[in-house]
């Protein structure tokens, strides 16, 4: 890994917990408004940001989540996965609009990894938790891309790492 790539990654890795901090009695309940996983766009520019965005995850969970066991494990997965599945989704989409739509998509079908989650931390009802959470995700995503597409605009996250 490059200097610069690991670098950029570290600072978004801070950029995703100091926000997630900000914001965190909203993103670790059964309706979440994580506002830092409009970061999770980033992969749809390029895949090597997936190492920031994880780190973020984890960091974030292990620092502010009221249930760090269960959120490093589910919380990470759910991201590890979700970005997989658009990063390879992504070598046969062309756009960066129609990435981002499925970015968001498979962010918020993903949710249930944590709806389960919350269904054994708190026993919460786990298809109107999917429900809660998945809207909560879709929202965050749906604001977050015009919003990284705009800051792309400036900063091309293409050629960044």
């Amino acid at each position: 890994m490059k200097i610069k790539t690991l670098v950029v990654n570290a600072i978004l890795a801070a950029l995703y917990i100091a926000v997630s901090g900000l914001i965190a009695p909203f993103g670790f309940t059964n309706v979440q408004f994580r506002v830092s996983e409009m970061f999770n766009h980033l992969v749809v520019f390029n895949k090597k940001y997936i190492f920031g965005i994880i780190l973020g995850v984890f960091f974030a969970n292990l620092f502010f989540s009221p249930m760090v066991a269960y959120d490093l494990i589910f919380g990470v997965g759910q991201s590890v996965i979700a970005l997989t599945i658009t990063i390879v989704s992504a070598r046969y989409i062309k756009g960066i609009w129609t990435r981002m739509m499925v970015n968001t998509v498979v962010f918020t079908v993903t949710m249930f990894i944590i709806a389960f989650e919350l269904n054994l931390a708190f026993e919460l009802p786990f298809l109107f938790t999917w429900l809660t959470v998945a809207a909560g995700e879709f929202v965050v995503m749906a604001v977050g891309m015009p919003i990284i597409y705009f800051i792309n605009k400036r900063v091309n996250f293409e050629k960044r790492v």
